[in-house]
């Protein structure tokens, strides 16, 4: 497996320096150095170096490069996983994780990688679990208990759910979940899609006593089909009671999809591209018979992530109108339209509307909400408007003066982009349908859930 494992700063300077095995020799170090840290910018890396029959995996965060050194053929996406989790532990040990946390906390980071890594070997490597016995004087877990025995530190490190103790116990029993999904679009100037597809997260905050046992049901296209000829076609959608939503009346009627969008019944699935869970999630009962089922870790984690590609619901359709008149001014009219329900409202929304390079004077008028502020040094007008209703249509016109240039080069035409959060809204479609919490005192809890669709690669070309 692992033969050894650096952090370097930004510089190449190596700050954490592990070996695990004795086929690598510490500088190695300066290997990785010279071929990647130190070659030209122009050339592309790829995450995985390998020179001779050594290879190298790293990742870049912030101004720190994570890498581990492997002489045998191992597995590329553990590796991965690996320098990830890694640096989600430094994260929540410190708070960030750049080279000013690794040199102040360089004793503890060690004991670290003593512990999640035996002979190359990846070992426990739970945040919660950690913090029990790996802590200083400035870094305790709020979880652990005076006095606790070092037996039930071991029994939880070893364990089947070392994620979770035993022993949680809160007076209200409850479960948050948040449905976030990013919408990534490429529109042609014809107005013909030719990327859609949404990646979504799943995260859910757990506040529950015990060790509870948890049903999650979503509406995926195979199990809504499955259990439609079950039951002989009756409606899988009722099965939403238990979970009560956030806030307005999209967020309680679970039956419809997120939204409220027009001319959806109930039931309608969602087909899901690919999925990834957290590691509580029981994937053999996924695998037969897609119910995801588990322990929740206390707290906040991310449950699944997962992508749609199928029948995306776009929240902005953008009409963009851009005329160059000769090589002295510019002409713009864009019309955005809201696509979702009246009912819901998209906040913090930024519309970047591309200039020339060589613009000199721009006028800007906005129909309806927002403002347009015209800056120079991004060469583009930003477009902001706090609030955007539902089924509404803004639009804005401009007229761009432009300089004469010494040497005309053709303006390449960047796309429009945009920026935007629409709550209680899910361009997939995704709905969960229930939660159900079973433990063995049966108390009685309460769910939440909440939809947010943000913009990811959101762009229209001109």
């Amino acid at each position: 497996m692992l033969s050894a494992v650096f952090i370097y700063n930004q510089k190449g300077e190596v700050l954490i320096s592990r070996l695990y095995r004795h086929d690598v020799k510490r500088s190695v170090a300066d290997v990785f150095r010279v071929h990647v840290i130190s070659s030209p910018s122009s050339v592309v890396r790829s995450p995985v170096t390998t020179l001779g029959s050594t290879s190298f995996f790293h990742i870049r965060y912030d101004n720190l490069w994570l890498c581990a050194v492997a002489k045998n053929n191992a597995s590329a996406a553990m590796v991965f996983e690996f320098l990830y989790r890694l640096l989600g532990l430094g994260v929540s040990y410190f708070g960030r994780f750049d080279e000013e946390a690794v040199k102040s906390n360089f004793v503890l980071i060690y004991e670290l990688l003593d512990e999640i890594l035996d002979f190359g070997y990846p070992q426990n490597m739970e945040v919660d679990t950690l913090k029990l016995y790996v802590t200083t004087e400035s870094v305790r877990s709020r979880n652990v208990v005076e006095g606790q025995v070092p037996q039930s530190i071991t029994m939880q490190a070893t364990g089947s759910t070392t994620w979770r103790r035993n022993d949680i116990v809160y007076k209200k029993n409850e479960a948050f979940v948040d449905v976030i999904e990013s919408v990534n679009l490429i529109l042609s100037a014809k107005g013909t899609v030719l990327r859609a597809d949404v990646q979504g997260q799943i995260v859910m905050r757990s506040f529950l006593s015990g060790m509870p046992e948890c049903k999650f049901g979503l509406n995926d296209k195979l199990v809504l089909d499955r259990d439609t000829a079950a039951v002989g076609g009756a409606g899988a959608g009722a099965r939403g009671d238990g979970l009560r939503g956030s806030t307005g009346p999209a967020a309680r009627s679970l039956g419809t999809r997120a939204g409220g969008m027009g001319g959806v019944g109930d039931g309608e699935s969602v087909e899901i591209a690919d999925c990834q869970f957290h590691q509580c999630v029981r994937l053999g009962r996924f695998d037969t018979d897609r119910t995801i089922s588990f322990i929740p870790p206390d707290g906040e984690f991310e449950l699944m992530r997962y992508r749609t590609t199928e029948n995306v619901n776009l929240p902005f359709k953008v009409l963009p109108v851009v005329r160059e008149l000769g090589k002295s001014r510019v002409e713009y009219e864009i019309l955005i339209k809201s696509n979702f329900s009246s009912k819901l409202s998209a906040t913090n929304m930024a519309v970047s509307i591309p200039t020339p390079p060589n613009a000199t004077k721009c006028r800007i008028k906005v129909s309806g909400v927002g403002k347009a502020k015209y800056h120079p040094e991004e060469n583009a007008i930003v477009w902001r408007i706090s609030r955007f209703q539902g089924l509404q249509e803004t639009s804005l016109t401009a007229v761009v003066d432009l300089a004469p240039m010494a040497k005309p080069t053709p303006w390449s035409r960047p796309p429009i982009s945009l920026d935007f959060q629409v709550l209680m809204f899910t361009a997939s479609g995704l709905l969960v349908r229930f939660l159900k919490v079973f433990e063995r005192s049966n108390y009685q809890s309460v769910k939440w859930v909440r939809y947010m669709t943000k913009a990811g690669s959101y762009e229209i070309r001109i």
